[in-house]
């Protein structure tokens, strides 16, 4: 029997908010354990929650971004379980009456393109738990340690149906995580650094006869934080349902953790049920009402959304669509540089060559983003640097040279190239002399290209190059070059 997958994905994104979505602690990463803590986020006796306005807003703008419908009023409700990292011993979420439900994004709305539409069920808010650091081994050394600056940090989870099937189902659903980050990031409610555990997904995963439409029995993947885990754990889960199967066993409903170095998902615990978790209102927060009108001013408030943005750099630079998504996917905020450094003068193509090549390759070593590269060279600095490429006063070869040291003061390209001589020989007379220079020094190359041997007109034209130390324009070179040795 031939089985397929049956994919649904849990992404659960913070908000980019400076409190936390309860009370008043900070909420950013990177703190000494504990030091962002209080009364509301420890669960102290007493102690009430406040409702963060910022967190809602942006959820809102989450929600419109994938066409969600807003409603007017929901309700948080108390997700009760026991675990170390969670001190109320219970969880603020949304259950019975979420924010926001029935969004969608369609086929081919985008780069990532599955054959079928995925819709989003549901995007509630809720706050996040906090952390436990393990250390030792498991004996009597082993202690874990409880970080709590991460609870009450405000999330957004977006809940999609099980749309994912078929083949290439695991590709599928790594391309909708990384369309979701991209979006989030675009609108400013997420940071997309999955590396800090901002942005998380868990997979529901589940095979069935190919040609039923009855789901099989889930198993939910808990925490992947990158595209390419996502993609690999779904792939392994398929095949490891489909041998339980196959054997004549029987799956059981559980939760299973990525295990990346053995590149196998592992057994945590089985699987809740939503009554096991006991939901009811919270008791301390009235219900959650977004009127009409702050939707549609937060409507209006929504940037171009990243499929937009794509489709106005292909059609205004004529970049392709592979160009254009690997562009925007370098960094957040790379494509208003790339159209930025076009409008002082660099031609798109150049621009597109430098920003994916030696900018992209410099960023990855000091670890920069956009908007460090801005204070290191800015986006008319970048085009005075290829305009000089393009006007032929220097070669490549010179130009990442003139790179690097534009990164390591103020001085623009020109400056540099005028004040340390790089500009290139465009004189041909002088040209000329170096090439008769390099002919007379090396008769016996002359001679085997005079017999056939067209390989040594490389040698000759690497002996003139070096004869001008680079600076002349290789293609020049060998023009002339040609042209002297037919006149021989």
């Amino acid at each position: 029997m031939d089985y397929e997958p049956v994919i649904g994905l849990e992404i659960h994104a913070q908000l980019l908010t400076a409190s936390k979505m309860f009370c008043g602690c900070s909420a950013v990463f990177g703190a000494p354990p504990n030091a962002h803590v209080c009364p509301v986020c420890l669960g102290l006796p007493g102690a009430l929650p406040v409702i963060n306005r910022g967190a809602v807003s942006h959820a809102v703008r989450a929600a419109l971004a994938l066409g969600c419908t807003v409603h007017e009023t929901s309700v948080f409700a108390r997700k009760n379980y026991f675990y170390p990292d969670l001190p109320k011993g219970y969880q603020i979420s949304q259950y019975e009456q979420p924010l926001a439900t029935d969004g969608l994004v369609p086929a081919d709305s985008d780069y990532w393109a599955p054959p079928y539409d995925v819709r989003i069920r549901r995007l509630h808010l809720e706050e996040d738990a906090g952390k436990l650091l393990h250390e030792g081994f498991a004996d009597s050394a082993r202690r874990s340690y409880v970080d709590l600056n991460r609870a009450g940090v405000p999330l957004v989870e977006i809940v999609t149906e099980p749309d994912f099937h078929g083949e290439g189902a695991a590709r599928y659903a790594a391309a909708l995580f990384a369309y979701l980050r991209e979006l989030l990031v675009a609108i400013s409610a997420n940071d997309g650094n999955m590396e800090e555990g901002s942005l998380r997904c868990d997979a529901n995963v589940s095979v069935r006869p190919v040609g039923s439409q009855r789901l099989g029995t889930k198993v939910e993947i808990k925490n992947l934080n990158s595209f390419r885990f996502l993609e690999d754990a779904i792939d392994f889960e398929c095949r490891r349902q489909i041998d339980v199967l196959t054997s004549g066993e029987r799956l059981i409903q559980e939760t299973r953790l990525w295990n990346g170095s053995a590149r196998r998902t592992v057994s945590m615990r089985s699987k809740e049920e939503a009554h096991d978790y006991r939901y009811f209102p919270e008791p301390d927060l009235p219900p959650l009402v977004v009127d009409a009108a702050r939707v549609r001013t937060l409507q209006a408030d929504l940037p171009d959304l990243p499929a937009l943005r794509r489709r106005h750099l292909m059609t205004t630079h004529g970049l392709t669509r592979e160009e254009v998504v690997t562009l925007t996917r370098v960094a957040p905020g790379l494509d208003v540089y790339f159209e930025e450094t076009v409008k002082s003068g660099a031609t798109a193509r150049a621009t597109k060559n430098w920003l994916l090549g030696a900018v992209r390759a410099k960023m990855n070593e000091e670890g920069y983003d956009v908007a460090q590269l801005r204070e290191r060279l800015g986006p008319e600095r970048l085009a005075g640097l290829i305009r000089l490429v393009e006007a032929g006063t220097i070669n490549s070869s010179m130009a990442k040279d003139v790179f690097e040291k534009m990164f390591q003061s103020v001085r623009d390209a020109a400056e540099i190239v005028r004040a340390e001589g790089l500009a290139q020989i465009d004189d041909e007379s002088r040209i000329d002399a170096l090439i008769r220079e390099v002919l007379a020094n090396n008769g016996d190359a002359v001679a085997q290209y005079r017999r056939g041997r067209a390989a040594t007109f490389g040698f000759l034209v690497g002996q003139v190059m070096k004869a001008a130390s680079g600076k002349v324009n290789p293609a020049r070179v060998s023009q002339l070059l040609k042209r002297a040795l037919e006149a021989l």
